[in-house]
């Protein structure tokens, strides 16, 4: 196993992460998986003799259950490993029942602790932008969670380019607790993350953690042009993310990964989980499985070293527009660009 460094801290975590979210199979979460406590701690074992250290949960992921079912399986041995939890999404009916107020924000953290049977979370995430909510009382709410020692860092996950340096502008000028990390979207099919996300982490050094990054299955090789949907999938259930714009540009992407696996003798999954691990700023990817063949199949994707022809190749399938200001800036401006403007820009040289 790899290690990396979160963002601008000093906590190293593994290049892979394991996600919970098929732990409890309540309500929609069971389109995804219904691992119970026997299940899980299988798992969980596997990776931790994997070498991953990471552990990534959330309040609202079947309604608390995946915590619930994390902290029985970590049970003695969680000074040993990192966990990761969010808030923000809505889990109740009431008007105060979502957000990143202080009140919900110290209430579910509270919550959370209670049901991962810890006294901490190493990474506490603002799991969406909440426009309602000024950032210095969010700020504020986690400045008093890090003093309790409730929390160790913080982070934010699906937040927008602005979104994110509104956020840590506060966070300077207040001398408040800064986002050491962010939880994306970022896939070969979903690159929209390099117009503005990764060059704000290089730029900022945030830490980068790619949550689905095999687009909920899709990249696996298992779904193919002009084929029935595979019905152990979670797309066969009914599960919508992430949205496929152009089917065909997808069909292109996952028959080159097939392709290139076929030329390491590994398989596409692993073709796109080594495509992600090279990309800037990329800290870890969060993985998930129904059982131990996929993990295992992951796992092996830290073996895999793609060729200059091979990045080559997948870039061209799955770039994505040049769109403005970035032209502009490439015209005007290229020979002025920082590092962060090369997370972008680099791609388009390559190409």
């Amino acid at each position: 196993m790899e290690y990396r460094t979160l963002g601008r801290s000093g906590l190293r975590v593994s290049v892979l992460t394991m996600g919970t979210f098929t732990f409890g199979g309540k309500g929609d979460f069971a389109m995804v998986g219904k691992h119970g406590v026997d299940e899980a701690r299988r798992l969980v074992d596997l990776c931790i003799d994997a070498g991953v250290n990471l552990f990534d949960t959330s309040n609202m992921y079947s309604t608390g259950a995946s915590e619930e079912i994390l902290g029985e399986v970590l049970d003695g041995r969680r000074d040993d490993v990192l966990i990761s939890s969010k808030a923000r999404m809505r889990i109740g009916n009431g008007p105060n029942d979502e957000g990143v107020s202080r009140h919900h924000l110290i209430r579910e953290c509270e919550r959370s602790l209670k049901r991962l049977r810890t006294d901490h979370i190493d990474i506490y995430y603002m799991h969406e932008w909440d426009g309602v909510t000024p950032p210095e009382e969010m700020l504020s709410a986690l400045d008093t969670l890090v003093t309790q020692g409730k929390i160790r860092y913080v982070g934010c996950s699906n937040y927008s380019g602005w979104h994110i340096m509104k956020t840590l502008a506060v966070a300077d000028r207040d001398r408040r607790p800064r986002f050491v990390t962010q939880q994306i979207h970022y896939t070969l099919e979903a690159r929209e993350a390099e117009y503005e996300l990764l060059p704000i982490s290089v730029d900022q050094g945030l830490g980068v953690l790619v949550w689905s990054p095999l687009a909920a299955g899709l990249l696996t090789g298992k779904h193919r042009r002009g084929k029935e949907t595979p019905e152990e999938s979670r797309q066969f259930a009914g599960w919508t993310e992430p949205p496929i714009r152009d089917e065909e540009r997808l069909w292109d992407i996952v028959e080159a990964l097939v392709e290139i696996g076929e030329q390491h003798g590994v398989s596409a999954a692993q073709v796109a989980l080594a495509w992600l691990l090279e990309r800037p700023a990329i800290t870890s990817l969060v993985i998930g499985g129904r059982n131990e063949a996929q993990f295992r199949d992951n796992f092996a994707a830290l073996d895999l070293k793609l060729t200059p022809e091979d990045r080559a190749r997948l870039n061209a399938v799955s770039t994505i527009p040049f769109i403005y200001p970035y032209w502009h800036q490439r015209n005007f401006a290229k020979d002025r660009f920082s590092p962060g403007d090369m997370a972008l820009h680099q791609h388009f040289a390559e190409d």
